[in-house]
């Protein structure tokens, strides 16, 4: 799991087999959601003999799960390498999200964000990644994929465009890239590439317009700011297919003013975009706090009015620790070696 068709028809020739073969696994893998080489019934027994001395299908169930009162379900998939890595199922109507991570941990450590504070634990490997779409148990019913999960997607690039190309490939599931959302902080080189490699949806986590505000929560800005983030975005085509979109945490008395707002309105002047309002949940020991719903729409109407197409998200999974923000497995990994 994790490998392209090209790949899997190398692994053939490598074992001596006929190059359809790859195709054949591909099928297995992709299609059929196999959990044994044995099932590889169209294989001879000599073949799969080989491939299981060498190879394994690499797919891990979940090790435990959590649900919602709202429907919202929270997966723990072991990595690899023996670390835990959280995913979340939101199923809403006629629609089935699956939010998956990307690292375990991480480096961006934005104030605001529960996973930043459990650190920096390594890279999830494509199979890694994919193993939360391949073993979910609700995987027929998803319609979409965010990755807005643990860590930072351009921050393991090339394992986060695999997976996308993976899923979107015909060998693979043939999914359209506009099921799939990936979220960036934003990462200097690996958002460029990223926009020009790749035709899925971009979500971008602004949560200021004001440079020196945005590093106060997020020091990535410092790294790559919010006006070089939309500069950057003015270069592609967002009026077809593709959406950009903006993911604005709403904090109380930091960055939920009209001045805010107009500083938004501002900042994407001209741009195809819509911006995504999202509500703050507590995190120990973080001077930050949440706004009512009053203001939230009151936010929303401003930038609505003046051209910003805005919605606010509904939150989910809040009552399991699912909700924005508040993914982390440190402590599950600190239960599970204990």
């Amino acid at each position: 799991m994790g490998m392209t068709l090209l790949e899997l028809k190398t692994v053939a020739k490598e074992l001596g087999m006929p190059a359809f073969t790859g195709g054949q696994m591909a099928k297995w893998l992709y299609t059929q959601h196999i959990t044994s080489i044995d099932e590889m019934t169209n294989l001879s027994k000599a073949n799969r003999e080989k491939l299981k001395a060498a190879y394994t299908i690499g797919c891990k169930k979940h090790i435990d799960a959590q649900y919602s009162k709202d429907g919202t379900i929270k997966y723990l998939f072991p990595t690899d390498d023996g670390k835990f890595v959280e995913s979340v199922y939101i199923p809403d109507d006629d629609r089935a999200t699956l939010c998956v991570s990307s690292q375990v941990g991480c480096k961006m450590n934005c104030l605001f964000c529960q996973t930043g504070k459990q650190g920096f634990e390594g890279n999830l490997s494509a199979t890694d990644i994919l193993n939360q779409i391949y073993s979910l148990p609700e995987r027929e019913k998803l319609t979409n994929i965010v990755f807005m999960g643990q860590g930072e997607p351009m921050d393991n690039y090339d394992n986060v465009l695999r997976t996308t190309r993976i899923m979107t490939a015909d060998y693979a599931y043939a999914w359209s890239p506009k099921r799939i959302t990936v979220s960036s902080i934003g990462v200097k080189n690996k958002l460029k590439r990223f926009l020009e490699e790749s035709d899925c949806h971009v979500a971008i986590s602004m949560h200021s317009p004001i440079p020196a505000e945005r590093a106060e929560i997020m020091p990535a800005e410092r790294g790559m700011s919010i006006a070089d983030i939309v500069e950057l975005l003015r270069n592609y085509d967002f009026s077809h297919q593709r959406r950009l979109s903006f993911e604005y945490i709403v904090f109380k008395g930091v960055n939920d003013s009209e001045h805010h707002a107009k500083e938004i309105i501002k900042l994407l002047k001209g741009l195809d975009c819509r911006i995504n309002l999202i509500r703050f949940h507590t995190i120990p020991n973080v001077p930050l706090h949440g706004v009512d719903d009053k203001k939230m729409e009151e936010f929303r109407n401003y930038l609505t009015q003046h051209g910003v197409f805005t919605t606010i998200r509904a939150s989910r999974g809040q009552d399991i620790f699912a909700a924005c923000g508040l993914l982390s497995t440190a402590k599950k990994i600190a239960d599970e070696r204990a």
